[in-house]
C-alpha cells in the first residue's frame, strides 16, 4: 500500500511538471502586436442634421375675388418667369375697363375743344384747366382699371417649379386665397445649427472674409456633388440650445435638390499636431475607455484615456499617453492586468496604413 502511493505521488508530480512546461511553451508561443500612438496632423469629419430651403420660395395668392377660370400649368412643372400661371374670371374688370376707357375718350374730346375755343379766346383759362384735370383723372381712372384687370392673371415672377394646387377650376376665389407655391431652386440655401464652442473654433479658423466649403449628405446617404460655402450666420444665439444657424448655399444646376429636403452637412475640421490611435486599441468599461499600455518589464497595465474626436477606425487622444508609450493594438481579450507578454512592435504608421481611413 505504502509503495503504491509512492508511485501516484511520482505521477501527480512528473504530470504537473508536464503542464506547467508545457503552458510556459504556449505562452512563449503566443506573440501580441504592439504599436505606439502617432503626433500628425490630420481633420475630422462635424456632421450636422440641415434643412434644405429654395434660395426664393413664395406662395401665389388670389389678388381680385373671382371664380378661377383658367390654369395654364400642372403641379411640379417648371415655369418660366413671365408665364401666365393662373386667370380670375376677368368679365367684370374687362367691362370696367371698357367704361373707363370710355370715359377717358369723352373727357379728352372735352379737353380737345375747351383748348380749341381757349386759343379763340372764347373761353378762359381757366376751363381749359378745368377741362384738361377732367381728362387727366379720367386717364387715371382706366390706368387703375388695367391695374385690376391684370390682378386677374398671375403670372411666374421667376423661374421655379410649381407646387401642388390648393384649389380646383371653378373654385370662388377671396382675395389673398392661397392658390400655390413656387420654388427657384437654381440654388440652395441650407441651415443647420452650430454650437457655441464649434461657432468660436470656426471664427478662429475661418478670417479674412473667407468662406468655409462644406459638403451635403443627402437623404439617400449619397454626397450631394456640388460643394456648399457658409455664406450667412445669424445675430443671436439660441438660449435653449446654446446654437447658432448657419447658411450654407449650394449651387443645383440640375435641380435635384427641392425645397423642403433633409439631410446633413459635413464639415471638415483640421487638426493640428494631435496623438492618434486606432480605435481597436480601446475597450470601455463602464463608459470609460482603457488600452492597455505595455511597460518595461514587458506587462500589461491599465490605463484610461479620454477621447477629444472620433474618426472612422481612430481616435484623436485627449489625455492618458503620449508618443512614447506602447499600446497592445490586438488580443485585447486574452490579457489581463500585470500579464507578462510576448510583442511584435509594429510602426505606428503602417497601422494606420491598414485601417479604412484616409489621412491627410
Amino acid at each position: 500500500m505504502k509503495k503504491i502511493l509512492i508511485f501516484m505521488s511520482l505521477c501527480v508530480a512528473v504530470c504537473h511538471t508536464s503542464c506547467k512546461s508545457h503552458k510556459r511553451e504556449k505562452e512563449v508561443a503566443m506573440q501580441f502586436l504592439v504599436t505606439s500612438p502617432v503626433k500628425m496632423d490630420t481633420a475630422i469629419t462635424r456632421e450636422y442634421v440641415c434643412q434644405i430651403h429654395a434660395i426664393s420660395h413664395i406662395e401665389l395668392r388670389a389678388l381680385e375675388r373671382g371664380y378661377l377660370q383658367n390654369i395654364f400649368v400642372d403641379e411640379g412643372q417648371f415655369v418660366k418667369a413671365g408665364q401666365l400661371l393662373f386667370r380670375i374670371m376677368p368679365r367684370i374688370y374687362e367691362a370696367e375697363q371698357q367704361k373707363a376707357q370710355a370715359e377717358a375718350r369723352v373727357a379728352e374730346i372735352e379737353y380737345q375743344n375747351t383748348k380749341r375755343l381757349a386759343d379763340s379766346n372764347i373761353v378762359s383759362q381757366n376751363e381749359l384747366a378745368m377741362a384738361k384735370a377732367k381728362y387727366d383723372k379720367a386717364k387715371a381712372e382706366l390706368a387703375l382699371k388695367q391695374v385690376h384687370l391684370q390682378f386677374t392673371e398671375i403670372r411666374a415672377p421667376f423661374d421655379g417649379i410649381i407646387d401642388r394646387f390648393h384649389v380646383r377650376l371653378g373654385s370662388l376665389l377671396d382675395e389673398g386665397d392661397l392658390i400655390s407655391t413656387l420654388s427657384d431652386n437654381n440654388k440652395m440655401w441650407v441651415y443647420f445649427n452650430v454650437s457655441e464652442s464649434e461657432y468660436l473654433d470656426y471664427k478662429e479658423r475661418v478670417k479674412d472674409n473667407s468662406m468655409l466649403q462644406v459638403h451635403l449628405l443627402m437623404a439617400n446617404n449619397k454626397i450631394f456633388e456640388y460643394p456648399g460655402v457658409v455664406e450667412t450666420i445669424e445675430a443671436d444665439f439660441n438660449n435653449e440650445t446654446g446654437n447658432i444657424p448657419f447658411r450654407a448655399t449650394f449651387p443645383n444646376p440640375q435641380r435635384l435638390l427641392r425645397h423642403g429636403e433633409t439631410g446633413s452637412i459635413l464639415v471638415d475640421v483640421p487638426l493640428k499636431n494631435v496623438i492618434v490611435i486606432p480605435q481597436k486599441a480601446t475597450f470601455e468599461i463602464l463608459d470609460k475607455k482603457y488600452v492597455f499600455v505595455v511597460n518595461k518589464d514587458n506587462r500589461v497595465r491599465q490605463r484610461q484615456v479620454t477621447v477629444s474626436a472620433e474618426m472612422s477606425d481612430l481616435y484623436v487622444i485627449g489625455t492618458g499617453l503620449d508618443t512614447g508609450d506602447k499600446i497592445l493594438l490586438e488580443g485585447l481579450r486574452k490579457v489581463k492586468e500585470g500579464d507578462k507578454i510576448q510583442f511584435k512592435y509594429q510602426e505606428p504608421m503602417s497601422v494606420i496604413s491598414h485601417l479604412r481611413l484616409f489621412t491627410e
